[in-house]
């Protein structure tokens, strides 16, 4: 049985660079790679899981179509259980246009698929229960899944003893904390990315960000900070963890690499420091390749990477 259930958004990405400008309509621009590429928060994460080492089974859904096929034979190979994939015949795998600018920024063009359609009835609530931790990712473009469902799985899986990590997107629809809200106090692990913890707490400062989603109930809060790194606490102690000093070629999927990493810190019973500062190298091993997935390496290397790697030179902001 895995140890890690990756519930979620699952996304066939298709990643363009270098693209600094768009073509005019009718034009043509012309670009040095485009590759397909494993995307979406769910599998993103579940296949940095598997690279580390950790027993890792996939929930989501694809459409009866290439792209899906495309998904799961990946995810497959890269390791993962793809036995929780449902493949649905009315809807299309979810899809994402990648333009990677050259500073390593990027731009999308997504189209929601089969994700939107996810239902909480479709679910085993007992055979998730099975494993350690559930990480639901994603939220925020599932709307057949968001808000009170997913409350309502998270509770059920705290209620068998199951640890809790949720994930964020950027919520285009402007609902945020509203519909967060009735989840949080069934999530033991929250690290939204600066962008979203703004929007979900109206707060500009991370420590202050972390208080307001540890009021609403999380048990352990965080904020990733980008090239800044990592701020994260439980409410006792707190920690301001820099970046690692690297090159940036893609920052697609950095944000769940991230996640990958502390997942593996809590697996291993390390504190929070240490935890983050594993996210972090998982991270930043992320951002030096091309695609969501490219850069993960085994749980050996990624420890070399982290005590031999210089960190930023930066602070919190104050």
């Amino acid at each position: 049985m895995a140890d890690v259930v990756c519930l979620g958004i699952l996304v066939a990405d298709v990643v363009a660079k270098p693209v600094d400008r768009y073509p005019e309509k009718g034009r043509l621009v012309l670009t040095e790679r485009m590759e397909t590429h494993i995307g979406g928060c769910a599998a993103n994460t579940a296949v940095g899981l598997a690279k580390l080492g950790v027993k890792v089974k996939v929930v989501g859904k694809v459409g009866n179509d290439a792209l899906g096929d495309f998904l799961r034979k990946a995810l497959s190979q890269a390791g993962v259980d793809v036995s929780g994939i449902i493949v649905d015949d009315a809807v299309g795998t979810s899809a994402t246009m990648v333009m990677v600018h050259s500073d390593g920024e990027r731009s999308f063009i997504h189209y929601p698929g089969a994700n939107g359609a996810l239902r909480l009835e479709e679910f085993d609530i007992d055979e998730i229960a099975k494993a350690k931790v559930l990480d639901i990712a994603g939220t925020f473009v599932m709307p057949g899944f968001d808000g009170e469902p997913t409350a309502n799985l998270l509770k059920a899986a705290k209620e068998r003893g199951v640890t809790t990590f949720l994930d964020t997107v950027f919520d285009a629809t402007g609902r945020w904390m509203k519909l967060l809200a009735p989840c949080l106090p069934f999530v033991d692990y929250f690290i939204p990315s600066y962008e979203e913890a703004r929007h979900l707490t109206e707060r500009d400062d991370p420590r202050d960000m972390c208080k307001v989603l540890l009021e609403h109930g999380v048990k352990v809060a965080g904020v990733k900070l980008g090239e800044r790194g990592c701020y994260i606490t439980d409410g006792t102690e707190s920690h301001y963890i820099p970046a690692f000093d690297v090159v940036p070629v893609d920052a697609t999927g950095a944000g769940d690499a991230f996640m990958a990493g502390l997942l593996v810190g809590v697996l291993n019973g390390w504190d929070l420091y240490t935890a983050g500062k594993f996210a972090n190298a998982v991270g930043a091993l992320c951002v030096m390749a091309i695609g969501a997935t490219g850069g993960y390496r085994s749980f050996e290397e990624t420890i070399r990477f982290m005590e031999t790697t210089p960190m930023r030179e930066t602070k919190l902001f104050v």
